[in-house]
């Protein structure tokens, strides 16, 4: 999710490194789910892209009660 709210917001791994004062590879791994940032680190994270911090975090399970619910409406 973090890949996609930085494109949202217009934003690059470089921007958002220097920001939170991280290597930009960190970041990128953050991006690609090869690693997770730190609790600390997601709160910091979701203040610097003025976003809730459920924003950065994965979907699929709201978009798979969402699925249900369109479903069970039908």
């Amino acid at each position: 999710r973090l890949k996609v709210v930085l494109a949202e917001k217009k934003r690059t791994n470089k921007w958002l490194a220097e920001k939170l004062n991280k290597d930009q590879a960190t970041v990128s791994k953050w991006c690609t789910n090869t690693a997770q940032p730190t609790l600390e680190m997601l709160l910091r994270i979701a203040e610097v892209l003025e976003v809730d911090v459920k924003d950065l975090l994965n979907s699929s399970t709201s978009s798979k009660n969402e699925n249900v619910i369109i479903i069970q409406n039908r």
